[in-house]
């Protein structure tokens, strides 16, 4: 099968940058278009961007101009790593031209026909896309930091069911996209404000945990406290949380439960999939971002610490790659799912 040729928006940014080193030798996907803004355009991707991967850039990709989204492009599906200060215009625009686009930007999350995917928890939701009055669709991924709650919360809310849960996250500061936070802000210290993150994690849980039925998703009916700290981590957001269950499991049943879940999407032979969805630690002082959060191609959800909570009924510590697993290899995961079912038939 011939690969489907695909594009970055916002190609220049931190996000952008990371579906590239993802994409560059993919073997259902052949890159060929880098959205920018009009300041890149006609540049060639060097000259464009300011590389901050580990990784040289890729020497074919290096060479490719830069073309804004209004002009002639080959690709029909898109991965946007734009900021959500254009990323709604151009993302519906684009659809509306037939293609497909799978954002990690937060504004279309929210409206009722678009799906908020993770192929192992949710893949229903993808039956949304058809729904969609565009020529094209939209897919959404969530917010980095409520990935891996939800990812984690999945398993447990479908056997147990989730009534009350409150999160605290530690969130890093590649999160914050370059240049980022300053540093005088963050070393040393925590900030303990992330603007609109409270809310999109109280918001977006509820919907990706929620039942697709007759053409719509129905809520999940759990209420959420969040608080969003900003802290001196480069990769990997940690979480506590301490959950109130309608049937009460014990410590050994939660542990079971996660260690035990596993995805349909995982037999599929996908490149991004984890061999592990859920990785269960049971050290004391796990997990941790710098030894756990790059195992599994960064996109493993990691659990630890799990015991009674003296107000509730659980807590735990859940820990994840936020660029990978929570942004770019979040959205290639969609489409590398969508392109195993059939999904993208759309765009012919």
């Amino acid at each position: 099968m011939s690969k489907i040729k695909v594009g970055v928006l916002g190609a220049t940014g931190t996000v952008g940058q990371k579906f590239i080193t993802i994409l560059k030798d993919h073997p259902f996907f052949e890159l060929t278009d880098l959205v920018a803004s009009d300041r890149s355009k006609g540049k060639t991707y060097k000259e464009a961007t300011s590389w901050k991967q580990d990784s040289d850039i890729p020497e074919k990709i290096a060479s490719m101009t830069v073309k804004t989204y209004q002009d002639q492009l080959e690709a029909k599906l898109f991965f946007s790593g734009l900021d959500s200060s254009v990323a709604g215009e151009v993302e519906t625009y684009l659809a509306e031209k037939g293609c497909g686009i799978i954002s990690n930007s937060k504004n279309h999350r929210m409206d009722d026909n678009v799906p908020i995917a993770i192929p192992e928890i949710n893949s229903e939701h993808l039956n949304l896309i058809n729904d969609q009055k565009t020529k094209g669709f939209i897919v959404t991924n969530s917010n980095c930091s409520t990935m891996f709650l939800a990812i984690a919360l999945a398993p447990l809310h479908k056997k147990f069911i989730i009534e009350k849960l409150i999160v605290s996250t530690m969130q890093a500061v590649s999160g914050a996209g370059y240049p980022g936070v300053p540093s005088l802000d963050i070393l040393g210290n925590v900030v303990p404000y992330i603007g609109d993150e409270e809310e999109k994690v109280e918001t977006e849980l509820n919907k990706m945990l929620g039942e697709y039925k007759n053409g719509k998703i129905i809520n999940a009916d759990f209420i959420v406290s969040a608080h969003c700290n900003r802290v001196p981590v480069i990769d990997g957001h940690t979480e506590t949380l301490s959950i109130k269950f309608k049937n009460k499991p014990s410590v050994a049943d939660v542990k079971k439960t996660l260690q035990d879940f596993r995805a349909e999407s995982q037999n599929l032979d996908l490149p991004m999939s984890p061999e592990k969805v859920i990785r269960v630690l049971e050290e004391d002082n796990r997990p941790q971002p710098r030894l756990d959060a790059n195992k599994d191609k960064g996109m493993s959800t990691f659990v630890g610490r799990i015991r009674e909570c003296k107000i509730f009924d659980i807590k735990m510590v859940v820990m994840g790659h936020n660029t990978i697993r929570g942004a770019a290899g979040a959205a290639v995961l969609n489409a590398e799912y969508m392109y195993k079912k059939g999904l993208l038939s759309k765009l012919n």
